[in-house]
């Protein structure tokens, strides 16, 4: 693996560890000033939604500036999520798959 793709991969597994610990100003060293931002803006209200959220990571392919993760998420519902009221109820490992693509190993 090139080292472009290697440190690509260490930012996707750090973005999901400060996901999981609802380290929002994280994001600052992993983004664009403008990026980071809108990830904020994004991700705020899920985790506000799921505050105990976590996410691990289970596979990770890298290439050059293109990172393809696949994760699993579990958290329970404990706050308004897009108007919907707070449902106690819990979700377990849902397997998610993102394309991350990077510039200058920034996003």
């Amino acid at each position: 693996m090139s080292e472009t793709a290697e440190h690509n991969r260490r930012l996707v597994s750090m973005l999901v560890d400060a996901i999981s610990r609802g380290d929002l100003a994280a994001f600052d060293e992993l983004y664009t000033a403008e990026a980071a931002v809108k990830a904020r803006h994004w991700s705020r209200p899920f985790l506000e939604s799921f505050p105990a959220v976590t996410m691990d990571v289970v596979h990770v392919v890298a290439d050059g500036d293109t990172v393809v993760a696949r994760l699993r998420c579990s958290g329970t519902h404990l706050g308004v999520c897009r108007g919907h009221a707070p449902t106690d109820k819990r979700f377990e490992r849902v397997d998610e798959v993102y394309f991350f693509t990077f510039l200058n190993g920034q996003w």
